[in-house]
């Protein structure tokens, strides 16, 4: 590395009497009797010294000149005698109108130079030029004012113009600029060298430039307008109250003749009125030819000085700082594409490509009737414009607003104090610039209202240009009134909220008369309350998803522009339903995990011994005959059949993030949630991706989930549980072939019964006894499996009454008071025996109970009416008998996942776009909610394992 290493050198670290060389990078020493030039990159002589040869600078010889002749000409190659004196660097010099003289007409190099005085007399009205070395017609002001090219007292001279001293003439300006951000004020040599003969050229000779540069000095001191100061928004106004007798320009009340158009007027309420009474004579659409999809933006530019450059389009990007393609820049413009760009960028390279600042006059240009071009004026917003000191341009309501016409992008002029040959001491930039699209209420043809240009400035003091930088963005936006759908988004939300209210209510009601209890406690409001969550939490689930797909189909589909999406602002309340949507979802998707969690639930096994066996008593010595042991194996394979089936759901969770994710990023569904009119599923790596439409990209993703959920559900419920396997009603016939009933309870007074008692009377064979059990029962050789007599109703709903609870109850307090045998290896005998007799009392009980052996707790068989079914609810109250309704539907499921297929789908659905919101990352989205999938499956089946072992006295070794 130190083999290719050189030292950096500048050409300001060379000094005096060294120069910087090109070729080496480096500085070299001068001759004798040299010195560095002006542009550091070569030598020059020393004063009194005289070129001998030169290498383009690079090896100069020089001489001195004798004492008569110590001057040396301009080119540096002689010596010449200077009667008038000589300037610092060694040259001639001559008075003020005069000019140097040193070689004769012919080109003979003159002993002694002449100074030469220009003739400024009627005949010729010449002066020296700014150089010195010709004379030179005068300015015209003096001709006019003192016919001469003097201009003494008492006329005025400012700026090189000399004006007649006068009534009327404008008060004398101050040409101070605040940089109000920064608490500066200074005075800025360009305003004080061109500001009052600005005015004064503007006010008597209706000079067009004149009145141009001062209109620009208005504009770089922020429009800024104070009724006691002369500055040059002051200067400007004054001369625009004084002409008002020379007419307007295209009947433009604020346009005068010879003026710049720089304000809209400061009337109250002028600014609604120009933005919001006349509609912008053309319509727009998505679908059409080139002139109706695009804004054709044009602007004129001047100069500071007040010269005229050119029209020029916006296409080419001339109001963005930051780089961009022109590809991008020309969808800027494209309607309905929101545009959004934002960048840092360096002051050094601000201070190198605007070093002259160029203003601005905005139009947007359209066809007119007779085929004629027109431009429609486009009002200015600037942020930073002051009104007797105070900023007015601030906040929403339009009525305090004052518009203006012209700004710039980049002023490194005004902040020049002293010399303007040297860098500025401030600079202001416009950091922020917004072109804003309004559309006109219940239009249907594209209608828009006037386009609003809004202006940021930022004023930088300049320090270090080459480490400073300043963050600039640029931005079209299209926006209409939000306030009739978001109206319409509450009435909605009120009245489905309502019917929330009264939902849960008779969830409520339904849960006190399931638990048996009819007074309303503490528990009862905090279980409505959880109620009241997760109907809530579809309520917003209901609105926001509708939202999402409105704006989609509306926006997306549109040819004549009627809707425009609503700006990131607007998005916050719709956010804000989605967060409680979630919120609530979550509450009751735990309230749903934590009572499955809890449900009581015993497998009644109505297998009888076989015969008898002679036992030996422990204890006794002696030998007694006993019933043969009825096999657990049957108990234990139906406890895990339950324990495989609690997770199992309607749809493949896995399958459905997969296929919403390929669809989102594969597919490109993604490219319909960019604001922009594009309905296309594919973009060009080219073109302009516009910014994310959060309400869109929800509609988009919620769409899609929903569509492959509801595909799945079809599938699954159509084809594969009907010709490939259905778990929920394959469980019913394994309790039935295995001789086991299901007895649970979901509630201290309701729940399911599953009848599994098989009709051959015993289940616990051989396989040729099972074949043949099975054959007999396809060709209707035996009972049919229902509960009742020629029926095959085997799944129920119980409400059972508080009697046959409490009896419950009693046993279960037994069976439970030692927490199953999975502590056997650790507990007493007596124990474990207390326990044996526990279960085998609750599954004599539950199994006499079936068959109707306790007349005091008997029960009925009957149908639920179709208002119980919609509501949920039972209207009679189980008091003397319980009551067994048949279900045909498997809804002992609600208490598996199986059953809460649409809490767990929407939950699944809110937790991804809640993801998706916060991370823009359809991929984090995806994964996220895979892993949260599993992690709660896992909990679940962790947790309902250990509730099934300790409820059924099941070994929890035993399932897998």
């Amino acid at each position: 590395a130190r083999g290719f290493s050189v030292p950096l050198q500048r050409p300001a670290d060379c000094g005096a009497d060294r120069y910087f060389d090109s070729s080496r990078l480096a500085c070299a020493p001068c001759g004798a009797h040299q010195r560095q030039s002006a542009g550091g990159s070569s030598c020059v002589c020393e004063p009194g010294y005289r070129m001998v040869s030169s290498n383009d600078g690079f090896s100069v010889t020089c001489e001195k000149c004798p004492e008569n002749m110590s001057g040396v000409t301009q080119d540096g190659w002689n010596c010449i005698t200077c009667p008038k004196g000589l300037t610092s660097k060694g040259n001639c010099k001559c008075p003020n109108n005069e000019i140097l003289v040193e070689r004769s007409i012919d080109g003979i190099l003159l002993n002694e130079a002449l100074c030469m005085h220009c003739n400024g007399s009627e005949q010729s009205f010449s002066a020296s030029d700014a150089s010195g070395s010709r004379c030179v017609r005068c300015e015209k002001t003096f001709i006019q004012v003192s016919k001469s090219c003097d201009c003494n007292s008492p006329n005025i001279l400012t700026g090189g113009l000399c004006f007649l001293a006068r009534e009327g003439l404008p008060p004398k300006g101050v040409a101070t600029v605040r940089f109000a951000q920064l608490g500066i004020t200074l005075t800025s040599a360009w305003f004080l060298k061109n500001l009052q003969s600005s005015a004064f050229a503007c006010w008597l000779y209706s000079n067009l430039t004149a009145c141009q540069a001062l209109g620009n000095m208005c504009v770089m001191n922020m429009n800024s307008l104070s009724s006691s100061s002369t500055d040059a928004c002051g200067l400007f106004q004054y001369i625009f109250v004084s002409t008002a007798r020379v007419g307007i320009v295209h009947s433009i009340p604020y346009w005068r003749h010879n003026l710049p158009w720089l304000y809209y007027g400061d009337q109250p309420g002028l600014a609604s009125q120009v933005l919001e009474k006349n509609n912008f004579p053309t319509t727009f659409s998505f679908k059409g030819i080139d002139k109706d999809v695009k804004l054709r933006f044009i602007a004129a530019s001047f100069d500071a000085a007040g010269d005229f450059l050119k029209w020029q389009s916006l296409e080419g990007g001339i109001l963005q700082l930051c780089p961009d393609t022109q590809t991008k820049l020309n969808a800027a413009f494209a309607f309905g594409t929101t545009y959004q760009q934002s960048c840092k960028i360096s002051v050094s390279k601000i201070l190198l490509d605007f070093a002259d600042p160029v203003f601005y006059d905005l139009f947007l240009e359209y066809n007119g009737g007779n085929g004629q071009q027109h431009l429609w004026a486009v009002p200015v917003l600037n942020l930073n414009l002051q009104y007797n000191e105070k900023f007015v341009n601030q906040g929403s309501n339009m009525n305090n607003w004052l518009l203006t016409r012209r700004f710039f992008l980049v002023d490194a002029l005004s902040g020049k104090e002293n010399d303007l040959g040297k860098p500025p001491r401030v600079i202001r930039i416009a950091s922020k610039i917004t072109i804003s699209i309004r559309l006109v209420s219940h239009t249907q043809r594209g209608t828009i209202y006037p386009p609003l240009i809004t202006v940021a400035y930022t004023d930088v003091l300049i320090q270090n240009p080459e480490t400073q930088s300043v963050m600039v963005s640029f931005a079209v936006i299209y926006e209409m009134n939000q306030s009739e759908a978001q109206i319409q988004t509450d009435i909605a939300l009120g009245v489905l909220g309502g019917l929330a209210v009264l939902w849960s209510l008779l969830k409520t009601a339904g849960w006190k008369r399931r638990t048996g209890s009819s007074i309303i406690d503490l528990q009862t409001v905090f279980k409505f309350l959880l109620f009241y969550a997760g109907d809530l939490a579809n309520v917003f689930f209901i609105i926001t998803v509708g939202t999402g797909i409105y704006w989609l189909v509306f926006f997306k589909a549109q040819q004549f522009v009627s809707v425009l999406l609503p700006l990131p602002s607007q998005e916050e309340d719709f956010v804000t339903y989605i967060a409680c949507a979630f919120s609530l979802k979550a509450l009751q998707f735990l309230h749903l995990l934590v009572s499955q969690l809890n449900i009581d639930i015993f497998f009644i096994d109505w297998e009888r011994p076989k015969g008898k066996v002679l036992k030996a008593v422990e204890g006794e010595g002696v030998i007694k005959s006993a019933a043969v042991p009825v096999s657990i194996w049957r108990t234990y394979f139906i406890a895990n059949e339950w324990n495989e089936i609690q997770t199992v759901r309607k749809i493949n969770p896995l399958s459905v993030v997969i296929l919403t994710f390929l669809s989102l990023q594969v597919v490109g569904f993604s490219n319909l949630a960019l604001m922009d009119a594009s309905s296309s599923l594919t973009r060009s790596s080219e073109s302009y991706v516009a910014p994310w439409s959060r309400i869109l990209r929800f509609g988009v993703s919620a769409a899609l989930w929903v569509a492959i959920a509801i595909l799945q559900v079809i599938f699954f419920a159509v084809f594969y549980e009907r010709f490939i396997e259905d778990k929920i009603s394959q469980f019913v016939d394994l309790c039935c072939v295995s001789n086991i009933s299901v007895f649970l309870l979901s509630h201290n007074c309701f729940g399911h019964y599953i009848h599994g008692r098989s009709v051959h009377g015993h289940a616990d064979t051989n396989m040729e006894e099972m074949n043949m059990n099975l054959k007999r029962e396809a060709e209707n050789l035996c009972s049919q499996r229902g509960l009742l007599p020629n029926t095959d109703g085997q799944t129920f709903q119980i409400s059972i009454s508080r009697k046959m609870r409490l009896h419950y109850d009693w046993i279960h307090e037994t069976l439970t008071r030692k927490r199953g045998p999975a502590r056997l290896l650790d507990s007493s005998a007596n124990t474990f025996e207390q326990s044996t007799r526990a279960y085998n009392a609750m599954n004599k009980f539950l199994s006499s109970f079936i068959d109707h052996v306790h007349k005091e707790m008997d029960y009925i068989v009957k149908d639920k009416l179709l208002l119980e079914r919609i509501l949920g609810m039972e209207f009679m109250e189980p008091i003397d008998k319980s009551i067994f309704y048949n279900d045909e539907g498997h809804s002992f499921s609600d208490v598996l996942y199986y059953g809460n297929e649409t809490t767990l789908l929407i939950f699944d659905i809110l937790f991804f776009s809640v993801v998706d919101l916060a991370s823009q990352s359809f991929v984090l989205a995806a994964i996220l909610t895979y892993l949260q999938q599993e992690i709660f499956r896992f909990i679940r089946d962790t947790l309902g394992q250990k509730n099934l072992a300790s409820k059924t006295l099941v070994d929890q070794r035993f399932l897998i």
